[in-house]
């Protein structure tokens, strides 16, 4: 493998994967857009992206907005970096596949 594809065993699960990717093309999306974007439920959403936050690949704001509380997140410079190298791991995994 080159140096940046590199599998993150972080990133690799199916619903911390599909988060990242929906952030890796956004500046900012809200928790709803995500919850509803991606069928998870508040809770479910929660947890993972407190996972992702924990190792510094997402930023979370809660910004008050029209008198509430809104929670919204993008990736960090660490998470577009991680996403990109595992992305890129996996062509490398799935390069010389045949296909069925």
């Amino acid at each position: 493998m080159t140096a940046r594809g590199r599998f993150d065993e972080l990133i690799h699960p199916a619903t911390r994967l599909s988060i990242v990717a929906l952030l890796a093309v956004a500046d900012w999306a809200d928790f709803a857009f995500m919850r509803d974007e991606l069928g998870l439920s508040d809770s479910a959403l929660s947890k993972q992206l407190a996972t992702l936050e924990d190792a510094g690949y997402v930023t979370i704001e809660r910004p008050l907005s029209e008198h509430r509380r809104r929670v919204r997140a993008r990736l960090t410079s660490l998470g577009r970096d991680r996403y990109a190298g595992h992305v890129a791991a996996l062509r490398e995994i799935t390069a010389g596949a045949p296909m069925p």
